[in-house]
């Protein structure tokens, strides 16, 4: 079994991808992970990374590709990544959201962000417009919004969750299901 974990920045892909693996005794592989090192490597700031990737493709193809080689090849795996959902079709989809302002706050205190926010207005602004950015990339990509949420068998918001009450409610649906 596959799991895909997608959702906005600061919803709790990381922390969640991270327990659930534990969890089940899963691998965990994680898009943004890798994003945040490719964005490093070349001396630059998550959002302009993301900038680039706005106009040069093939940023995004080289991820997309290995995701979509993970999903043919592995098994026992979490994904964490927002286009898991589209790269590895047979997966267990999960989405996880928070408010605005939750967000906000996860990603300022964060010690993985890369570019420190002067306020929760600015990492509210900052937010938005990544959000923008990566429903128009994979608009333009493959015409899909991965924040659609038909794409997904498991929609959590966890704005009020600890990490564990969001897991337990993952868990309680893959035993319900009868995948676990």
């Amino acid at each position: 079994m596959i799991i895909t974990i997608g959702g906005r920045a600061g919803g709790g892909k990381s922390s969640v991808s991270k327990a659930i693996a534990e969890k089940l005794s899963y691998r965990r592989h994680s898009v943004g992970d890798i994003w945040r090192k490719c964005a490093a490597e070349r001396g630059m700031s998550l959002d302009e990374f993301n900038q680039l990737a706005e106009k040069d493709t093939s940023i995004d193809k080289s991820a997309d590709d290995a995701q979509k080689k993970l999903g043919e090849t592995e098994d026992n795996l979490v994904v964490e990544s927002r286009m898991g959902f589209f790269f590895i079709p047979k997966s267990i989809k999960i989405f996880v959201d928070a408010s605005p302002e939750t967000r906000a706050k996860r990603t300022m205190e964060h010690d993985r962000v890369q570019e420190s926010h002067k306020s929760l207005q600015h990492a509210l602004k900052k937010l938005n417009a990544r959000d923008k950015g990566d429903v128009a990339r994979y608009k333009k990509l493959y015409k899909v919004d991965p924040f659609d949420m038909k794409h997904y068998d498991l929609v959590i918001d966890t704005t009020n969750n600890t990490v564990e009450e969001t897991v337990s409610m993952i868990m309680d649906f893959l035993r319900k299901n009868d995948m676990i």
